[in-house]
């Protein structure tokens, strides 16, 4: 099973690594082109670009500059370690004991508007540049048809037969990938919330609760479709009455 997530803009290089081992992004040389690219830009450009502040702008203007392969547990840090938001506080990576870190290996994968797609332990430099961001590189208008078929075929050469791929990740990231092109099932789970007495989908809420359904499969050694509607983390539930589409099993709380 293949679980598809968001990165974050939140970034952490500080906390102690409880795992050690790495490995290198499978798109090192494309992030290179990429930043290279980047590398160019004034901070007033790249706060003009990705709408940022003046402050952000200056730091990531000093991040594209540093920029350097190759990636060592010097200069980078594995992914799952690295990201810091919403997402990542549901999967608390940080807790997943050993006996599942080939587990979480095998099966997480984070799409990044820099890096395309990153394996929990692929090393990163931090950076910013959202999936969405108008930037114009190689020959493409913008990062999804720079990204696309490069991540569509990566998902590809992973996948196993009958391996199903859960996403979890947001519209503007899911958008990276040709879903009809992958060889495999796709699910898709929702996140609803009741407020004032409306059943709806609230970003904040639903944003951790797609960490908590990684975290969930990952313990659980999770293989099919079915093992998905198990999910009960947080008060969430699955929802037969709520659901339409199987390919879109909706968890209510």
């Amino acid at each position: 099973m293949k679980l598809l997530v968001s990165p974050a803009k939140s970034l952490n290089y500080e906390s102690p690594l409880p795992h050690a081992t790495c490995s290198q992004p499978v798109f090192v040389q494309q992030a290179a082109t990429l930043n290279t690219a980047l590398r160019k830009k004034s901070p007033a450009e790249l706060k003009a670009i990705m709408g940022i502040s003046d402050k952000l702008a200056e730091l990531n203007w000093t991040r594209n500059q540093s920029f350097s392969v190759p990636f060592t547990a010097d200069n980078a840090r594995p992914a799952v370690y690295a990201f810091d938001g919403d997402v990542y506080t549901g999967l608390d990576a940080y807790t997943i004991e050993e006996g599942k870190w080939d587990t979480l290996n095998n099966s997480l994968r984070i799409l990044s508007g820099l890096y395309g797609v990153l394996k929990p332990f692929d090393l990163m430099q931090p950076y910013r540049l959202e999936m969405g961001t108008s930037f114009a590189v190689n020959g493409s208008k913008n990062l999804y048809g720079f990204w696309q078929d490069k991540i569509t075929a990566q998902l590809n050469r992973e996948l196993q037969p009958d391996e199903c791929v859960v996403n979890l990740a947001s519209k503007e990231y899911a958008s990276a990938v040709s879903f009809g092109d992958l060889n495999a099932n796709v699910i898709e789970p929702v996140f609803k919330d009741y407020k004032n007495g409306t059943l709806k989908i609230i970003s904040f809420y639903a944003k951790k609760a797609r960490g908590l359904m990684a975290r969930y499969l990952i313990d659980t050694n999770a293989q099919t479709a079915d093992d998905i509607l198990g999910f009960d983390r947080d008060g969430y539930r699955y929802s037969e009455e709520h659901t339409t589409d199987p390919a879109a099993p909706v968890f209510v709380r």
